[in-house]
């Protein structure tokens, strides 16, 4: 079990978790990121370690509600136990002295882009921030970015704070400006990195993008992870997740990632219907509780973890051929679940 030491609201539906975690705090860099299961028999999810103090013996996730899982997450508080968290895994980001790099998080995606900003700065690099959201209350880690960076710029759709845009904006507008940009790092929605690797892409600048796959097992066994990385299959689990934007078969990533909606969107109808749609917390401590043993949820023989690894070498098979020849840059391309 994991003790929360701490659980604070960021945004609606966005809640930063320190979770003791000794061993995981001593071994975690920048850009490595943890699976874990609310309970016994529940689903495991991958997430972006944000932040850690080895000395202490504690990470820190953030966490979008957006299924069944991460809701069960979000529901939790201080003192509360987490199943299993296992990690770090995946590669660590690469960090060198680029010169200039610009740090991209949309959403919650800043909470990925964090660890890899300070990094960044550490190793000497001018690092400017752009955070992005929806709305001026979807914007996280604001204040924390600017402690880091030497500029932080924001951008909201409807243009309740920052500037009225897309994250993409500011970044072209640097380039048309001529101001020498080195590195671009972005993490967020699939679109939004999509739009950032083309906007990068016809001036040649180094941009590195963290995907957000199905996941299973984490450590490569399962292959339902795969990407396709100009005409390779990696695993991210393995092989990244951060990986060349560029590369990036963002269409098929998209496609992959819808394979299980409709069972997330009836698993969470299961959720609400028991314990209210849009109140985020259980109502109280004896229903969250009851969760566990709950049959519907509760699936000790991991028949649901079976059968999604069976679906996606089904899958893998019957794309494979196709996703073999495709090359880099075409369009045949989780928090998350």
């Amino acid at each position: 079990m994991f003790p929360i030491l701490e659980a604070r609201s960021l945004a609606p539906d966005v809640v930063y978790f320190r979770i003791e975690a000794p061993r995981i705090a001593r071994k975690r860099r920048a850009g490595q990121f943890v699976i874990l299961r609310v309970k016994d028999g529940g689903e495991r999810i991958p997430l972006t370690i944000a932040d850690s103090d080895p000395d202490e013996g504690w990470i820190a996730l953030i966490v979008q509600g957006v299924g069944k899982t991460t809701k069960m997450l979000n529901a939790l508080t201080a003192g509360d136990t987490i199943a299993d968290v296992a990690g770090p895994l995946g590669e660590p980001s690469h960090i060198e002295n680029f010169g200039t790099a610009v740090s991209i998080g949309g959403g919650v995606g800043a909470a990925i882009a964090y660890p890899t900003a300070v990094a960044l700065k550490d190793a000497g690099n001018e690092v400017i921030s752009i955070l992005g959201g929806r709305t001026r209350e979807l914007v996280i880690l604001e204040n924390e970015m600017r402690e880091i960076c030497d500029e932080v710029l924001t951008t909201t759709d409807d243009g309740s704070y920052g500037i009225h845009g897309r994250v993409t904006d500011p970044l072209a507008e640097m380039i048309r400006s001529g101001r020498k940009i080195d590195f671009v790092l972005a993490i967020g929605p699939i679109p939004m990195m999509k739009a950032v690797a083309e906007t990068t892409r016809p001036h040649g600048i180094r941009t590195v993008v963290s995907l957000n796959p199905i996941m299973v097992d984490g450590t490569g066994m399962c292959g339902g992870c795969r990407v396709t990385i100009g005409d390779e299959t990696k695993f991210a689990c393995v092989d990244g997740p951060e990986f060349d934007a560029h590369l990036v078969d963002f269409d098929t990533l998209s496609a992959r990632n819808r394979a299980y909606l409709d069972f997330e969107h009836h698993r969470l109808e299961q959720y609400e219907h028991r314990h209210g749609a849009g109140e985020g917390l259980f109502p109280d401590p004896e229903k969250r509780d009851a969760e566990t043993h709950d049959p519907e949820t509760h699936d000790p023989e991991g028949c649901h973890l079976a059968r999604r690894i069976r679906a996606l070498k089904d899958e893998a098979e019957r794309t494979e051929p196709q996703n073999a020849t495709s090359t880099p840059g075409t369009s045949a391309s989780r928090p998350e679940e």
